[in-house]
C-alpha cells in the first residue's frame, strides 16, 4: 500500500466510551431490533386471523419464559428508540448541543426507557388490565 502521509482514522478501541457514543449505537441497534421484532407482531396478528389453534401456538410461545424475555427486550428497545427519537427531535430545533446537555439527555433517554418498560411490564404481569 502506498504511503499517502495522511493520518489514519483511529478505531473504536482508541476512543474512551461515553454515553453519547453508546446512545448513538443503541439507537441504531434498537431500530434493527424493532424491525425484526415487528415480525413477531405480524406472526401474532396472522395467527389470530388463522384461528384458535394457530393463536394458541403463538400465545404458548409468547407466554414462555424465553418469549416473555424477548417481548420485554422488544419493549425496552421500543421505549428507548422512542425516547431517543424525541431527544433527536429536540436537537433538530438547535437545542441540546452543549456537552453537558447532550450527556444529560442521553442518560434521560436511557432512564426513561427503563422506567417505562418496568411500568408497562408491571402492569401487564399484575393482570390489572381490562
Amino acid at each position: 500500500m502506498a504511503q499517502t502521509g495522511r493520518p489514519l482514522s483511529p478505531h473504536l478501541q482508541v476512543y474512551k466510551w461515553q454515553v453519547q457514543m453508546a446512545s448513538s449505537i443503541l439507537h441504531r441497534a434498537t431500530g434493527i431490533i424493532l424491525a425484526v421484532g415487528s415480525l413477531l407482531i405480524v406472526w401474532g396478528l396472522a395467527s389470530l386471523a388463522a384461528g384458535p389453534e394457530a393463536y394458541a401456538t403463538f400465545t404458548a410461545c409468547a407466554g414462555s419464559g424465553f418469549g416473555m424475555l424477548v417481548l420485554m427486550g422488544w419493549t425496552l428497545a421500543f421505549f428507548y428508540h422512542l425516547a431517543n427519537g424525541i431527544r433527536h427531535l429536540v436537537q433538530d430545533t438547535g437545542k441540546g448541543y452543549a456537552i453537558a446537555s447532550f450527556v444529560r439527555s442521553s442518560w434521560t433517554a436511557i432512564i426513561v426507557a427503563i422506567v417505562l418498560t418496568v411500568v408497562t411490564w408491571a402492569y401487564v404481569l399484575a393482570g390489572s388490565h381490562a
